[in-house]
Protein backbone atom coordinates (compact mmCIF):
# COMPACT_ATOMS: atom_id res chain seq x y z
CA UNK A 1 0.00 0.00 0.00
CA UNK A 2 1.15 3.50 -0.68
CA UNK A 3 0.28 5.97 0.91
CA UNK A 4 0.72 10.33 1.19
CA UNK A 5 -0.99 13.15 1.81
CA UNK A 6 -2.53 13.32 -1.49
CA UNK A 7 -3.29 9.68 -2.81
CA UNK A 8 -4.03 6.36 -2.16
CA UNK A 9 -3.07 3.75 -3.86
CA UNK A 10 -4.42 0.09 -2.58
CA UNK A 11 -5.11 -3.68 -4.30
CA UNK A 12 -8.53 -3.34 -5.09
CA UNK A 13 -11.30 -4.37 -2.16
CA UNK A 14 -14.05 -6.72 -2.40
CA UNK A 15 -17.54 -6.05 -0.63
CA UNK A 16 -18.26 -8.72 1.64
CA UNK A 17 -22.04 -7.31 1.99
CA UNK A 18 -23.97 -6.29 -1.18
CA UNK A 19 -27.70 -5.82 -2.15
CA UNK A 20 -27.89 -5.38 -5.78
CA UNK A 21 -31.94 -6.25 -6.16
CA UNK A 22 -33.05 -7.66 -9.62
CA UNK A 23 -34.81 -6.06 -12.64
CA UNK A 24 -33.68 -3.23 -14.15
CA UNK A 25 -32.16 -1.65 -11.15
CA UNK A 26 -29.79 -3.99 -10.85
CA UNK A 27 -27.99 -2.50 -14.09
CA UNK A 28 -27.33 1.31 -12.17
CA UNK A 29 -26.06 -0.84 -9.26
CA UNK A 30 -23.41 -3.36 -10.93
CA UNK A 31 -22.24 -0.22 -12.29
CA UNK A 32 -21.52 2.00 -9.03
CA UNK A 33 -19.96 -1.12 -7.58
CA UNK A 34 -18.10 -2.55 -10.07
CA UNK A 35 -16.03 0.84 -10.61
CA UNK A 36 -15.00 0.00 -7.11
CA UNK A 37 -14.98 -3.63 -6.01
CA UNK A 38 -13.57 -6.45 -7.86
CA UNK A 39 -15.85 -9.14 -5.77
CA UNK A 40 -19.05 -9.12 -3.85
CA UNK A 41 -21.34 -10.95 -1.60
CA UNK A 42 -24.98 -10.49 -3.13
CA UNK A 43 -27.44 -10.90 -0.84
CA UNK A 44 -30.41 -13.24 -1.14
CA UNK A 45 -33.36 -11.74 0.38
CA UNK A 46 -35.14 -10.72 -2.70
CA UNK A 47 -39.22 -11.78 -3.52
CA UNK A 48 -39.27 -14.73 -3.43
CA UNK A 49 -35.79 -15.09 -1.65
CA UNK A 50 -33.30 -17.40 -2.94
CA UNK A 51 -33.11 -20.29 -0.85
CA UNK A 52 -31.97 -22.93 -3.61
CA UNK A 53 -28.75 -23.27 -5.61
CA UNK A 54 -30.90 -23.27 -8.17
CA UNK A 55 -32.53 -20.14 -7.82
CA UNK A 56 -29.00 -18.95 -7.28
CA UNK A 57 -27.73 -20.16 -10.56
CA UNK A 58 -31.05 -18.09 -11.96
CA UNK A 59 -29.79 -15.03 -10.51
CA UNK A 60 -26.30 -15.21 -11.33
CA UNK A 61 -27.10 -15.81 -14.76
CA UNK A 62 -29.40 -12.49 -14.58
CA UNK A 63 -26.34 -10.44 -13.06
CA UNK A 64 -24.01 -11.98 -15.53
CA UNK A 65 -26.56 -10.80 -18.64
CA UNK A 66 -26.71 -7.39 -16.75
CA UNK A 67 -22.63 -7.20 -16.34
CA UNK A 68 -22.40 -8.19 -20.29
CA UNK A 69 -24.24 -5.24 -21.14
CA UNK A 70 -22.51 -3.21 -19.41
CA UNK A 71 -19.57 -4.68 -20.69
CA UNK A 72 -17.96 -4.89 -17.29
CA UNK A 73 -15.86 -8.32 -17.38
CA UNK A 74 -13.70 -7.79 -14.18
CA UNK A 75 -16.49 -8.47 -11.02
CA UNK A 76 -17.40 -11.23 -9.72
CA UNK A 77 -20.50 -11.94 -8.10
CA UNK A 78 -20.40 -14.34 -4.90
CA UNK A 79 -23.68 -16.03 -4.32
CA UNK A 80 -25.81 -17.05 -1.26
CA UNK A 81 -28.56 -18.74 -0.56
CA UNK A 82 -31.03 -17.31 2.12
CA UNK A 83 -31.83 -19.76 5.43
CA UNK A 84 -35.38 -21.10 6.16
CA UNK A 85 -36.60 -22.84 8.98
CA UNK A 86 -36.81 -25.93 6.27
CA UNK A 87 -33.18 -25.44 4.96
CA UNK A 88 -32.08 -29.30 4.32
CA UNK A 89 -28.85 -30.81 4.59
CA UNK A 90 -28.93 -31.82 1.03
CA UNK A 91 -29.28 -27.95 0.22
CA UNK A 92 -26.09 -27.27 2.33
CA UNK A 93 -24.27 -30.33 0.29
CA UNK A 94 -25.40 -29.21 -3.38
CA UNK A 95 -24.67 -25.60 -2.30
CA UNK A 96 -21.05 -26.22 -1.40
CA UNK A 97 -20.54 -28.54 -3.97
CA UNK A 98 -21.59 -25.88 -7.19
CA UNK A 99 -19.97 -23.13 -5.21
CA UNK A 100 -22.22 -21.31 -3.54
CA UNK A 101 -20.37 -19.00 -1.12
CA UNK A 102 -22.68 -18.86 2.26
CA UNK A 103 -26.29 -18.58 3.82
CA UNK A 104 -27.44 -15.69 5.24
CA UNK A 105 -29.29 -15.76 8.36
CA UNK A 106 -32.04 -13.37 8.65
CA UNK A 107 -34.49 -13.48 11.78
CA UNK A 108 -38.09 -13.46 10.70
CA UNK A 109 -38.88 -10.10 10.61
CA UNK A 110 -35.54 -8.31 11.07
CA UNK A 111 -35.23 -5.62 7.35
CA UNK A 112 -36.06 -5.72 4.11
CA UNK A 113 -37.77 -9.07 2.83
CA UNK A 114 -37.18 -11.43 5.57
CA UNK A 115 -40.93 -12.73 6.22
CA UNK A 116 -39.23 -15.87 5.20
CA UNK A 117 -36.38 -15.86 7.32
CA UNK A 118 -35.67 -18.05 10.68
CA UNK A 119 -38.95 -18.47 13.29
CA UNK A 120 -36.12 -20.18 15.71
CA UNK A 121 -32.89 -21.25 15.34
CA UNK A 122 -33.35 -24.62 16.92
CA UNK A 123 -35.36 -25.38 13.33
CA UNK A 124 -31.71 -24.89 11.37
CA UNK A 125 -29.53 -27.49 13.71
CA UNK A 126 -29.39 -30.10 10.78
CA UNK A 127 -28.74 -27.47 8.26
CA UNK A 128 -26.19 -25.49 10.40
CA UNK A 129 -24.26 -28.58 11.49
CA UNK A 130 -23.77 -29.32 8.20
CA UNK A 131 -22.26 -26.14 7.13
CA UNK A 132 -20.01 -26.82 10.06
CA UNK A 133 -18.76 -30.08 8.52
CA UNK A 134 -18.34 -29.15 4.88
CA UNK A 135 -17.06 -25.35 5.88
CA UNK A 136 -19.67 -23.77 4.70
CA UNK A 137 -20.29 -19.49 6.34
CA UNK A 138 -23.15 -18.66 7.97
CA UNK A 139 -23.77 -14.56 7.36
CA UNK A 140 -25.81 -13.39 10.82
CA UNK A 141 -28.59 -10.14 10.92
CA UNK A 142 -27.99 -10.27 14.48
CA UNK A 143 -30.73 -8.60 15.88
CA UNK A 144 -33.47 -9.74 17.49
CA UNK A 145 -37.45 -9.25 16.54
CA UNK A 146 -39.63 -9.44 19.92
CA UNK A 147 -41.48 -5.99 19.89
CA UNK A 148 -40.74 -5.62 23.61
CA UNK A 149 -37.41 -5.32 23.14
CA UNK A 150 -35.87 -1.76 22.60
CA UNK A 151 -34.94 -1.51 18.84
CA UNK A 152 -31.49 0.28 19.76
CA UNK A 153 -31.23 -3.07 22.27
CA UNK A 154 -32.02 -5.95 19.68
CA UNK A 155 -28.05 -6.54 18.35
CA UNK A 156 -26.61 -6.56 21.82
CA UNK A 157 -29.85 -8.76 22.53
CA UNK A 158 -29.24 -10.70 19.80
CA UNK A 159 -25.32 -11.66 21.39
CA UNK A 160 -26.94 -13.23 24.08
CA UNK A 161 -30.33 -14.85 23.19
CA UNK A 162 -28.85 -16.20 19.97
CA UNK A 163 -25.29 -16.25 18.18
CA UNK A 164 -23.41 -16.85 21.79
CA UNK A 165 -25.50 -20.07 22.51
CA UNK A 166 -25.25 -20.83 18.33
CA UNK A 167 -21.83 -20.46 18.87
CA UNK A 168 -21.04 -23.01 21.75
CA UNK A 169 -23.18 -25.57 19.74
CA UNK A 170 -21.55 -24.95 16.64
CA UNK A 171 -17.85 -23.57 17.86
CA UNK A 172 -16.48 -24.66 14.25
CA UNK A 173 -19.21 -23.22 12.08
CA UNK A 174 -17.59 -19.78 10.16
CA UNK A 175 -19.86 -16.69 11.38
CA UNK A 176 -19.64 -13.56 9.93
CA UNK A 177 -21.57 -11.18 12.46
CA UNK A 178 -22.90 -8.86 9.15
CA UNK A 179 -23.17 -5.11 9.60
CA UNK A 180 -22.21 -4.64 13.43
CA UNK A 181 -23.44 -1.27 15.14
CA UNK A 182 -22.62 -1.41 18.86
CA UNK A 183 -19.85 -1.49 21.04
CA UNK A 184 -21.28 -4.84 22.71
CA UNK A 185 -20.72 -6.52 19.12
CA UNK A 186 -17.43 -4.53 18.26
CA UNK A 187 -16.25 -6.06 21.90
CA UNK A 188 -17.79 -9.58 21.12
CA UNK A 189 -16.09 -9.99 18.22
CA UNK A 190 -13.05 -8.85 18.96
CA UNK A 191 -12.96 -10.71 22.12
CA UNK A 192 -14.18 -14.16 21.33
CA UNK A 193 -12.04 -17.12 21.46
CA UNK A 194 -12.13 -19.58 18.74
CA UNK A 195 -9.78 -21.83 19.37
CA UNK A 196 -7.19 -20.86 17.38
CA UNK A 197 -9.31 -20.97 14.11
CA UNK A 198 -10.47 -18.34 12.15
CA UNK A 199 -14.25 -19.23 12.80
CA UNK A 200 -15.84 -15.23 13.78
CA UNK A 201 -15.36 -12.10 11.72
CA UNK A 202 -17.60 -8.50 11.20
CA UNK A 203 -18.12 -6.51 8.63
CA UNK A 204 -18.80 -2.74 8.88
CA UNK A 205 -20.47 -0.21 6.70
CA UNK A 206 -19.27 3.01 6.08
CA UNK A 207 -22.52 4.50 7.61
CA UNK A 208 -22.16 3.02 10.91
CA UNK A 209 -18.67 4.02 11.15
CA UNK A 210 -19.63 7.87 10.05
CA UNK A 211 -22.57 8.68 12.17
CA UNK A 212 -24.34 8.22 14.67
CA UNK A 213 -28.45 8.17 15.53
CA UNK A 214 -28.79 11.79 15.37
CA UNK A 215 -27.92 11.44 11.91
CA UNK A 216 -31.76 10.76 11.45
CA UNK A 217 -33.29 13.43 12.85
CA UNK A 218 -30.94 16.42 11.91
CA UNK A 219 -33.27 19.57 11.28
CA UNK A 220 -36.07 16.51 10.64
CA UNK A 221 -36.73 12.97 9.56
CA UNK A 222 -33.51 11.98 7.73
CA UNK A 223 -35.16 8.86 6.05
CA UNK A 224 -31.54 8.33 3.80
CA UNK A 225 -29.76 7.87 6.86
CA UNK A 226 -32.62 4.87 8.10
CA UNK A 227 -31.45 1.64 7.70
CA UNK A 228 -31.45 -1.98 9.92
CA UNK A 229 -29.80 -2.00 12.24
CA UNK A 230 -30.03 1.05 13.12
CA UNK A 231 -27.70 4.05 14.01
CA UNK A 232 -26.31 4.10 17.51
CA UNK A 233 -25.25 6.29 20.08
CA UNK A 234 -21.71 7.66 19.28
CA UNK A 235 -20.26 5.63 22.14
CA UNK A 236 -20.98 3.04 19.49
CA UNK A 237 -19.84 4.72 16.29
CA UNK A 238 -16.60 5.25 17.98
CA UNK A 239 -16.08 1.88 19.46
CA UNK A 240 -16.90 0.41 15.74
CA UNK A 241 -14.30 2.97 14.12
CA UNK A 242 -11.67 1.71 16.57
CA UNK A 243 -11.92 -2.07 15.44
CA UNK A 244 -12.68 -1.40 11.70
CA UNK A 245 -9.06 0.72 12.03
CA UNK A 246 -7.30 -1.51 14.25
CA UNK A 247 -5.48 -4.06 11.76
CA UNK A 248 -7.57 -6.64 13.81
CA UNK A 249 -8.37 -9.14 10.71
CA UNK A 250 -11.68 -10.47 12.00
CA UNK A 251 -13.09 -6.44 11.43
CA UNK A 252 -13.65 -6.26 7.30
CA UNK A 253 -15.22 -4.40 4.98
CA UNK A 254 -19.12 -4.89 4.10
CA UNK A 255 -21.45 -1.82 2.93
CA UNK A 256 -24.99 -3.32 3.02
CA UNK A 257 -25.37 -0.58 0.53
CA UNK A 258 -29.25 -1.15 0.07
CA UNK A 259 -30.69 0.59 -3.30
CA UNK A 260 -34.72 1.97 -2.34
CA UNK A 261 -36.07 4.13 -4.49
CA UNK A 262 -36.32 7.91 -3.59
CA UNK A 263 -40.05 7.37 -3.74
CA UNK A 264 -39.65 4.09 -1.27
CA UNK A 265 -37.55 6.20 1.18
CA UNK A 266 -39.70 9.42 1.69
CA UNK A 267 -42.66 7.72 2.51
CA UNK A 268 -45.54 7.50 5.52
CA UNK A 269 -43.49 3.76 6.13
CA UNK A 270 -39.97 4.40 4.38
CA UNK A 271 -37.96 1.34 3.74
CA UNK A 272 -34.56 0.54 5.49
CA UNK A 273 -31.26 0.96 4.00
CA UNK A 274 -28.80 3.18 2.60
CA UNK A 275 -27.37 3.66 -0.66
CA UNK A 276 -23.29 3.49 -0.47
CA UNK A 277 -22.22 2.03 -3.57
CA UNK A 278 -21.73 5.23 -5.22
CA UNK A 279 -18.99 6.77 -2.99
CA UNK A 280 -17.76 3.70 -0.68
CA UNK A 281 -14.34 3.61 -0.86
CA UNK A 282 -14.42 7.77 -0.60
CA UNK A 283 -16.53 7.46 2.56
CA UNK A 284 -14.50 4.15 4.22
CA UNK A 285 -11.24 6.38 3.73
CA UNK A 286 -12.95 9.50 5.19
CA UNK A 287 -13.96 7.31 8.31
CA UNK A 288 -10.18 6.02 8.65
CA UNK A 289 -8.52 9.65 8.09
CA UNK A 290 -10.65 10.92 10.61
CA UNK A 291 -8.11 8.59 13.61
CA UNK A 292 -5.17 9.38 11.67
CA UNK A 293 -5.17 4.87 10.30
CA UNK A 294 -5.12 5.41 6.66
CA UNK A 295 -2.77 2.89 6.84
CA UNK A 296 -5.00 0.35 7.97
CA UNK A 297 -7.61 0.60 5.19
CA UNK A 298 -5.64 -1.83 2.74
CA UNK A 299 -6.20 -4.31 5.21
CA UNK A 300 -9.42 -3.68 6.24
CA UNK A 301 -10.92 -3.20 2.61
CA UNK A 302 -8.51 -5.83 0.46
CA UNK A 303 -7.29 -8.68 2.43
CA UNK A 304 -9.16 -9.60 5.43
CA UNK A 305 -12.41 -10.63 3.75
CA UNK A 306 -10.81 -12.89 0.91
CA UNK A 307 -8.98 -14.68 3.83
CA UNK A 308 -11.14 -15.21 6.17
CA UNK A 309 -13.50 -17.12 2.81
CA UNK A 310 -10.02 -18.83 1.80
CA UNK A 311 -9.96 -16.75 -1.44
CA UNK A 312 -6.91 -15.42 -3.44
CA UNK A 313 -6.18 -11.67 -2.69
CA UNK A 314 -6.86 -8.92 -5.74
CA UNK A 315 -4.02 -8.09 -7.62
CA UNK A 316 -5.18 -5.18 -9.36
CA UNK A 317 -4.53 -1.86 -7.70
CA UNK A 318 -6.53 1.12 -7.48
CA UNK A 319 -5.99 5.22 -6.60
CA UNK A 320 -7.85 7.10 -4.33
CA UNK A 321 -6.91 10.68 -4.46
CA UNK A 322 -7.67 13.91 -1.77
CA UNK A 323 -9.92 15.16 -4.47
CA UNK A 324 -13.61 16.76 -3.30
CA UNK A 325 -16.11 14.84 -5.06
CA UNK A 326 -19.68 15.92 -4.99
CA UNK A 327 -22.08 13.63 -4.37
CA UNK A 328 -25.69 14.05 -6.50
CA UNK A 329 -28.50 14.71 -4.73
CA UNK A 330 -29.73 11.85 -6.95
CA UNK A 331 -29.11 8.77 -9.20
CA UNK A 332 -30.68 6.91 -11.46
CA UNK A 333 -31.87 3.68 -10.41
CA UNK A 334 -34.40 1.61 -13.37
CA UNK A 335 -36.85 3.82 -14.13
CA UNK A 336 -37.30 5.86 -10.88
CA UNK A 337 -33.85 7.89 -9.15
CA UNK A 338 -32.14 7.05 -5.42
CA UNK A 339 -30.23 9.67 -3.19
CA UNK A 340 -27.16 8.14 -1.99
CA UNK A 341 -25.66 8.59 0.97
CA UNK A 342 -24.48 11.93 1.81
CA UNK A 343 -26.31 13.15 -1.26
CA UNK A 344 -25.24 16.60 -1.54
CA UNK A 345 -22.25 16.95 0.12
CA UNK A 346 -18.55 16.94 -0.52
CA UNK A 347 -16.10 14.14 0.85
CA UNK A 348 -12.56 14.37 0.54
CA UNK A 349 -11.45 11.20 -1.24
CA UNK A 350 -12.09 10.14 -4.77
CA UNK A 351 -11.44 7.00 -6.82
CA UNK A 352 -9.49 7.54 -10.21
Amino acid sequence: MSINQTKIELIQPDDWHLHIRDGEVMRDVLTDTARQFARAIIMPNLKPPVTTVELAKEYRARIQAHLDLLGITDFAPLMTLYLTDNTSVEEVRKARAQGITAFKLYPAGATTNSDFGVSDIKHCYRALEEMQAVGMPLLVHGEVTSPDIDIFDREAVFIDQILEPLRQKFPELKVVFEHITTLQAAHYVRDSSTGGKNTLAATLTPQHLLMNRNALFAGGIRPHNYCLPVLKREEHRLALLEVATSGNPRFFLGTDSAPHSKGAKETACGCAGCYSAFNALGLYAEAFESVGKLEKLEGFASFFGPDFYLLQRNTKKITLVKQAQDIPTELPLGNSTIVPLRAGESIAWSLI
